[in-house]
């Protein structure tokens, strides 16, 4: 997806400087649809597959989550957004999928043994 928005259509890359606040501005809005996306995967997990212990959810959050990251370090490297920017998109994610992760476990019912 980002390799698109630094191609300048005839089939080479644009230098750092001739990158566009259009452009930049873009690329952090691809990261925070993938962000929306992965948040939409967890909630569809927590309402309709499995509950939050389950090491399967676990599994495909961890894995989308390095996704993400690395989309993000490689925006980071193209300059497209900062750092900053990059932290804020991943804690911003982690503190709602802990958000749901809380509210799932509230409203699982609890089973006696016995």
């Amino acid at each position: 997806m980002l390799e698109n928005i630094v191609n300048n259509g005839c089939g080479g890359t644009k230098s750092m400087s001739q990158i566009t606040a259009d452009q930049r501005k873009k690329a952090l809005e691809v990261l925070k649809e993938d962000a929306d996306k992965i948040l939409r995967l967890i909630e569809v997990q927590i309402d309709n597959l499995m509950t939050p212990q389950c090491p399967l959810y676990e599994e495909v959050l961890d894995t989308q989550m390095f996704g993400l990251s690395r989309e993000i370090d490689f925006a980071v490297r193209l300059s497209l957004i900062t750092e900053e920017q990059g932290r804020e998109l991943l804690d911003n994610l982690e503190h709602k999928s802990n958000l749901l992760h809380e509210a799932a476990q509230n409203t699982i019912p609890f089973k006696k043994n016995g």
